[in-house]
This record gives structure tokens, C-alpha cells and sequence, in this order.
């Protein structure tokens, strides 16, 4: 629930900023290893949204994947889920890069 909140923040202020009446769509981009469920940010957004100048607005969630530096084999590499080993040597000496990130990415407004 507090991301989404952040989220109405985000929006009401740049609404504010720059004057526009309604956001239509969100545009979110969340890192795969940002431990953030999509479905249950979606019911929240929804739910904080109303009355507000994203009211009905629409969400899409574009994930980014996660990546990593292998330090055993000094490779970048994609990974699933934090503490996975290494594709490539299965190492787990893997520090992340990449893929934990929670940004709004773009506003479609009215």
C-alpha cells in the first residue's frame, strides 16, 4: 500500500507542477528482484487513486530483469532471484547490478 501511495504522490505533484487535469495511464517500470507483486500493487493503485487526479487511470508494469557481476568469473550475468548462483560458473559470488529498481517511467496525461 505505501508504494502505491508514493506513487499518487509522485503523480499529484507533477500534476500540480505542470498543470494538467487527469493522468490516464501510469507506465511503472519494477526490477524483477525489487520484491514487489505486481497484482497486489495494481489492488492498491486502484484502491489510493480514486478522487484524486489519477482516478480510473490505468497501470502497466514493464519488468526489468534482474543482473548481476559474477566476482568468481568476472562475468555480467542475468539472474532469477537474489542469491542465485552464477549461470555461468555456478559460483555464488554474485553482487547485484541491475533489476531491483521501482520507477515511474512515463505519465499519459489529459
Amino acid at each position: 500500500m505505501s508504494l502505491a501511495e508514493g506513487i499518487r504522490q509522485l503523480v499529484e505533484e507533477a500534476g500540480h507542477r505542470q498543470g494538467f487535469r487527469r493522468v490516464r495511464t501510469v507506465v511503472l517500470e519494477i526490477g524483477q528482484l525489487a520484491a514487489v507483486e505486481p497484482d497486489s500493487l495494481r489492488f492498491c493503485f486502484d484502491v489510493v487513486m480514486q478522487g484524486g487526479l489519477g482516478d480510473g487511470a490505468a497501470l502497466q508494469i514493464v519488468r526489468v530483469p534482474g543482473q548481476g557481476w559474477c566476482l568468481q568469473c568476472e562475468t555480467h550475468v542475468d539472474i532469477a532471484e537474489l542469491y542465485d548462483p552464477c549461470p555461468c560458473c555456478g559460483g555464488y559470488r554474485v553482487q547485484v547490478t541491475g533489476g531491483t529498481e521501482m520507477r515511474v517511467k512515463e505519465l499519459e496525461i489529459e
